[in-house]
């Protein structure tokens, strides 16, 4: 059926006209005709030349011509701006956002139910996928939000929104990784308990916002779909599918309904993880899927895998912002903390103001324990941009003595995705204390305001490929 409302303002096609009438050089429109992996090599090659726009690849082998949009989380002044804030105030503005969280607004009708195939109709080798690396073992949904509800009984849970990489694996099953310390894989052992299966949607192609909620960082009693309330500003839309009335977006491009039976396996990886290696560590899960609701035009919004700051920045922007937040309120001297692409989600860059000794360390002991992916954590003093690795490199060269300043903890859980994590899953975990420390009598070098802006002028005048200028996207 088609829809009578209004473009809504949550539809992914509302924001991608709205964000290229307001940012046109910040998105990047590709009219030759490429093949899939050609898509994963202009976003490195993006990234390799300092830039990041959102890419639109409209002849792209394989799709039917349906287009395909990727790289939207590539920059995190672009993330900033869907929050309403700058760079500087990501972390504050997401964690704000967020703790205004509400339900869902379920609605009749929506885009996403202008074509509805069901049971042998269904053909999931008609979806628009690619390959992204040559060493994946074929096309890939990354992009995929799998969507469930709380069973009842369920005391204390609410339902879930998490990411899985998914392949085809026949008419109408995929093969999908699910994270056995998530939230999802935990209603799948309450299903089995129960001698059930677990109805999931998956939904490809929805708001960045929506897709930004699913990463969240919450407990099994908040449901993601509330955040993306809170990051929208207004209820979620949403409309419930039609067999197992799971809640999706009204407005999504492409959604599949199904199943997961807890007792059903099958291959699937390897596939380019955040690690940069390709992986495949997998729990091969099947998502059999017996309805496939969609837009009749409906495009393939991607996200580029592996070690791609887009990747990186979906999940680490809400670890960061927790991080950020919870390190403030117990550490009124921390100023800004970032993640680096250079370390996938193993290391975090932390600045602070001179406080008493050891400080430092009980910060990095903070961050070493709240978060189980870090390995590695840095701390510098509050004029290091965290966001550059070579001022951190330069504070850790100048300020630090390994005999007094780097510690280590060994034994400790880790990421099962880290390739140099032991067989049993741990790892050890590092502070390094690259402040200046009492006594410090060094003076850093500094060049005048105007001088700077007068340096900026002259290059920006100059014709030919540029150097690249360091931003000031520093997060809060």
């Amino acid at each position: 059926m088609q829809p009578t409302r209004p473009a809504s303002t949550q539809d992914l096609r509302v924001f991608l006209a709205d964000y290229a009438r307001r940012h046109p050089q910040d998105v990047l429109t590709v009219d030759d005709k490429i093949v899939g992996e050609d898509v994963a090599a202009l976003a490195l090659e993006l990234a390799a030349r300092g830039r990041e726009e959102m890419l639109l690849c409209r002849t792209v082998e394989g799709l039917d011509g349906a287009p395909l949009v990727t790289n939207v989380f590539a920059s995190r002044r672009r993330v900033a701006r869907l929050l309403g804030a700058d760079p500087a105030g990501l972390h504050r503005a997401y964690q704000a956002a967020a703790a205004r969280a509400t339900a869902p607004r379920v609605v009749p009708d929506g885009p996403v139910l202008e074509c509805v195939t069901e049971g042998e109709a269904v053909d999931l080798g008609a979806l628009p996928l690619i390959r992204h690396f040559a060493s994946d073992r074929g096309p890939y949904i990354t992009s995929g939000v799998i969507a469930a509800e709380a069973p009842a009984g369920a005391e204390g849970r609410a339902g879930n929104l998490s990411y899985h990489r998914s392949m085809v694996h026949g008419r109408n099953q995929l093969a999908t990784s699910l994270h056995s310390r998530g939230h999802l894989w935990q209603l799948l052992r309450l299903a089995a308990d129960r001698g059930e299966t677990l109805p999931v949607a998956m939904v490809i192609g929805a708001h960045p916002l929506f897709l930004l909620a699913a990463s969240a960082r919450v407990g099994p009693g908040t449901d993601e779909r509330d955040i993306a309330g809170g990051l929208l500003g207004e209820p979620l839309e949403v409309v419930r599918t039609p067999r197992y009335g799971v809640r999706v977006p009204a407005s999504a491009e492409i959604v599949l309904e199904g199943v997961i039976d807890p007792a059903l396996r099958a291959d699937e990886g390897p596939f380019g993880e955040f690690s940069g290696y390709s992986s495949d560590r997998s729990t091969h899960n099947v998502l059999t899927v017996e309805t496939v609701l969609r837009r009749s035009d409906a495009l393939l919004f991607d996200i580029v895998g592996g070690n791609t700051a887009e990747h990186l920045n979906l999940a680490r922007i809400p670890r960061e912002s927790e991080m950020a937040e919870k390190l403030r309120e117990r550490f009124p001297e921390v100023t800004a903390l970032h993640y680096p692409t250079s370390g996938t989600h193993f290391h975090a860059y932390v600045a602070l103001r001179p406080s008493r000794p050891g400080q430092a360390r009980q910060i990095m002991l903070g961050l070493l324990g709240w978060d189980p992916y870090l390995k590695t954590v840095v701390a510098v003093d509050e004029d290091v941009d965290v966001t550059r690795d070579e001022e951190v490199l330069w504070a850790m060269a100048t300020h630090l003595q390994p005999h007094r300043d780097v510690f280590v903890v060994d034994g400790l859980p880790g990421s099962p995705l880290d390739p140099s994590s032991t067989a049993d899953g741990t790892t050890s975990r590092m502070a390094l204390d690259a402040t200046r420390g009492p006594g410090f009598d060094g003076v850093r070098i500094t060049v005048a305001d105007d001088s700077r802006r007068t340096a900026r002028r002259l290059l920006d005048g100059q014709s030919g490929p540029r150097p690249r200028v360091p931003s000031d996207d520093r997060t809060d």
